[in-house]
């Protein structure tokens, strides 16, 4: 065999480079990232659908202690399987603020940092809220099957000091999730605000979640300043912000962006960062 039989022999088909290369166009195209992130963004509403609405929702009973533990010792999975879908909901925030960065960042760089920024940070303190809802389970026996108070350190107690007590980690949680919704707020106006500029999202889908952002802004400040002012105006503030959050969900699956535009505006950018830096 020569040497140039065995050059060809050894030298990738055709077929395979190309392949190749469309692996990686596909996969670095801001379209395949803006598809993604809608993927995400469903796992992220679904998840906090169920911890909330379908968790929690069906065990905590208001203004009843003993009942909403005797829900919670009962249905001990079904609370259980809330908190992990809240925190893989907060998984998903990740790499969906990452995204989300990437995506704005043709607008404006700077904007586009701070957004992700509060973006990270109410995770972050959601994150740690969690575990208002891990001391419930501590509380009413953490799954030991001997009752409440299970653990030795416990047993001082009262079975009604217990759900007491158990009910305050549920409110602290409650109080937990509107701080941090304070922070996902501002992310959330700061981003319909570049969506809104972009012109490669609809200007539609920007003030939708400006709206969900300043929705989530006075449910969060109203159960802070004034929790019964609050009270009513629940559930219906978050009507907006749901509508405006899955019709991002949805365009992203649907459509993506306007890769062309996108394209442009990157390029722009490129070659002359400062003229977007803090435009």
């Amino acid at each position: 065999m020569t040497q140039r039989d065995v050059s060809y022999e050894t030298s990738p088909h055709p077929a395979v480079i190309h392949s190749s290369v469309i692996h990686r166009t596909v996969t670095n195209s801001p379209l395949f990232f803006a598809r993604f992130a809608g993927v995400l963004y469903l796992v992220n509403i679904a998840c906090g659908l169920f911890g909330e609405a379908i968790a929690r929702g069906h065990l905590v009973v208001a203004g009843n202690a003993a009942a909403t533990a005797h829900n919670i010792a009962a249905s001990e999975l079904l609370f259980r399987a809330g908190i992990l879908g809240d925190l893989l909901m907060h998984i998903t925030d990740i790499p969906m603020t990452i995204i989300f960065y990437f995506l704005l960042k043709p607008i404006n760089r700077d904007l586009s940092l701070l957004s992700a920024m509060f973006s990270f940070l109410q995770t972050a303190i959601l994150c740690a809220n969690k575990l208002t809802l891990v001391l419930v389970l501590v509380l009413l026996g953490n799954g030991l099957g001997t009752g409440y108070g299970g653990g030795a350190d416990l047993r001082g107690f009262s079975t009604a000091q217990l759900e007491s007590l158990a009910s305050l980690a549920l409110t602290m949680h409650e109080n937990g999730f509107a701080v941090g919704l304070i922070f996902f707020a501002v992310s959330a106006i700061s981003g319909g605000y570049l969506m809104y500029r972009s012109g490669y999202f609809p200007r539609t889908l920007g003030i939708l979640q400006i709206v969900a952002g300043v929705c989530y802004l006075i449910n969060s400040s109203a159960l802070l300043l004034n929790p019964a002012f609050a009270a009513r105006l629940f559930p219906a503030i978050l009507v907006p912000a749901f509508i405006g959050e899955f019709g991002t969900c949805l365009y992203l699956l649907i459509r993506g962006l306007n890769l062309p535009k996108w394209n442009e505006l990157a390029k722009i950018q490129q070659e002359s960062p400062l003229a977007f830096s803090g435009n």
